[in-house]
């Protein structure tokens, strides 16, 4: 059975994963569980995110619509009084105690 050196390293190698990190294996194994939930919960939505992609171009190959038409909306207020002039703005006040000489 464990006639080759490359199988005995390989259980070298779990027995000493096992030996030194058994400590760390329940939270390795819950996240790999969790990863591999998200990851098959992922893969199903895909797969329904094509069926819905399929079913649209479905729709739409068989026929097309026009769009409605456009309604004119005309603003009361535009027409009746023009906009006021615009006043010039006041020139900001030097600060106070700031040297006037420049």
């Amino acid at each position: 059975m464990f006639e080759s050196p490359s199988h005995w390293l390989v259980v070298a190698i779990v027995a000493v994963v096992l030996f030194v990190f058994w400590k760390q294996l329940p939270d390795v194994a819950r996240s790999v569980g969790r990863s591999l939930r998200i990851f098959k919960t992922e893969m199903k939505g895909m797969a329904q995110d094509d069926k819905e992609r399929e079913a649209a171009k479905e729709s739409q190959a068989e026929a097309p619509r026009a769009l409605p038409t456009a309604e004119v909306v005309r603003n009361p207020q535009a027409s009746a009084e023009p906009a006021a002039p615009s006043r010039p703005r006041p020139r900001p006040a030097p600060p106070a105690g700031g040297s006037a000489e420049r």
